[in-house]
């Protein structure tokens, strides 16, 4: 259990690490949308006080420390899908990484953004609300491919290491 615990903490901040920076990138080279961690704070505060859904999350009253909040979550989120493609594929896979388990772990994860965190925020299903809903669509997807790249990258890395 001490090394699943581990590797789902190491694997999970590494792999989320992989998808800030190159949300990062996208951001700096293309001027692409890039994550509102604030945001996503702002709605997790709210669901503290009971409230799930919104019309629009950026009306919504601002909550204490929202952006801590935000990227907080943001990482734990990211230890819990390495932790479930480790309980799906196993410690083994962590010490002998391979790359389809990873991007399908990242792929699927993006279910969680269209289906459940957009329209909760007031975006509707996979943020056909945005202006620009294709071009958020595309982000997203090859973000969450780069994460799951990172489960991939973040294994390989601490692959030898025995906890």
């Amino acid at each position: 259990m001490k090394e699943y615990i581990y590797r789902s903490i190491v694997i999970g901040v590494g792999a989320t690490a992989v998808y800030d920076i190159w949300g990062r990138l996208l951001v700096g080279l293309f001027g692409l949308p890039g994550s509102n961690w604030t945001m996503a704070g702002r709605w997790f505060s709210h669901m503290m006080i009971g409230q799930f859904t919104h019309d629009n999350i950026a009306a919504a009253q601002a909550m204490p420390y929202e952006t801590v909040v935000g990227w907080t979550v943001h990482y734990l989120i990211g230890i819990v899908y390495a932790g479930v493609l480790l309980a799906i594929w196993g410690l083994n896979w962590a010490r002998r990484p391979t790359l389809l388990p990873a991007l399908i772990v990242g792929v699927v994860a993006i279910g969680a953004g269209w289906f459940i965190m957009a329209p909760a925020m007031g975006f509707g299903i996979a943020s056909a609300k945005a202006p620009n809903v294709n071009t958020i669509r595309i982000v997203q997807l090859v973000g969450h491919c780069m994460f799951g790249f990172g489960l991939y990258l973040s294994a390989r890395l601490t692959s030898k290491v025995s906890s």
